[in-house]
């Protein structure tokens, strides 16, 4: 990911305020808005697949209903995971049924969102949210780091370069990432800071602090703490202008928000309508 001055913004599950979250569509919305860097969440279907699907069932993004870890691919792909958000019908008029359907309809591999990122005619970064507790276990990050491999993104191209990055709230997710891909950079996800961690060190193999927006507005000190203990800040779900301004004033090194469009116009890096 190429460095920006100020917070780099993440589309948190694309540009998901505007179209159904976690759908191609959405993706190539955010990368039309300017976006530094994609978020995606990834779970385990029964056949062994890596989607794009947040919460542990499918009830409320889809059209359907179940737990994803036990079904298929194939079942999966039967459902319409985009009609629930007002923002899909814009992409119905004039179009080609087979595109709408797959950007705005199927469930989203973490395949093809990995090559609508390689394919980005910028460079666009990538930030995986291992979802845990799951049935699947290690299963998750053994998986994911095997299709990043594939991808030739396992291994960072120097030092700095965040172009792809795992979190998790998991501390255990970040050791075995470490474990299979040392060199990627990993993002421990808190709703809360645990005691021992207060001081902005982190758990081992984490290497980037990830707190809420509401951490980071009741204790703004911590941003500052993390960075002396060596470690960068990205914050969620950032999507209010003056929780932007908290976060820019406070040196956060990523915003991840639902609304990129907004949170770039705020920081002056696009004049776009918002």
């Amino acid at each position: 990911m190429t460095r920006v001055s100020g917070p780099a913004v993440v589309a948190h599950r694309g540009a998901s305020a505007r179209v159904a979250e976690h759908t191609l569509a959405a993706y190539v919305q955010a990368i039309a808005d300017g976006a530094d860097a994609l978020e995606c969440d990834v779970r385990l279907t029964a056949d062994g697949q890596l989607v794009c699907v947040h919460d542990r069932r499918i009830d409320r993004t889809s059209s359907g209903n179940g737990v994803v870890s036990v079904m298929t691919l194939r079942e999966l792909d039967a459902l319409d995971f985009g009609a629930w958000h007002p923002g899909s019908s814009m992409y119905t008029f004039d179009s080609d049924p087979v595109v709408v359907d797959e950007a705005v309809r199927r469930v989203l591999t973490l395949e093809r969102l990995l090559e609508l990122v390689v394919d980005s005619e910028r460079e666009v970064g990538l930030a995986i949210e291992t979802k845990h507790p799951t049935r699947y276990g290690p299963l998750v990050e053994e998986s994911t780091v095997a299709l990043l491999r594939r991808f030739g993104l396992a291994r960072p191209r120097h030092p700095n370069d965040q172009r792809v990055r795992i979190m998790s709230f998991s501390q255990l997710s970040m050791r075995r990432v470490r474990a299979h891909a040392p060199g990627l950079p990993t993002v421990f996800l808190m709703d809360r800071v645990p005691v021992r961690f207060r001081s902005g060190l982190l758990p081992f193999g984490a290497r980037v602090a990830g707190p809420s927006i509401e951490i980071v507005r009741e204790h703004p000190r911590y941003v500052a703490r993390a960075h002396a203990a060596g470690a960068q800040v990205h914050v969620w779900t950032v999507d209010d202008v003056a929780d932007v301004e908290l976060c820019r004033e406070l040196g956060v090194d990523a915003i991840i928000t639902n609304r990129p469009r907004l949170v770039l116009s705020h920081l002056g890096r696009t004049e776009a309508d918002v």
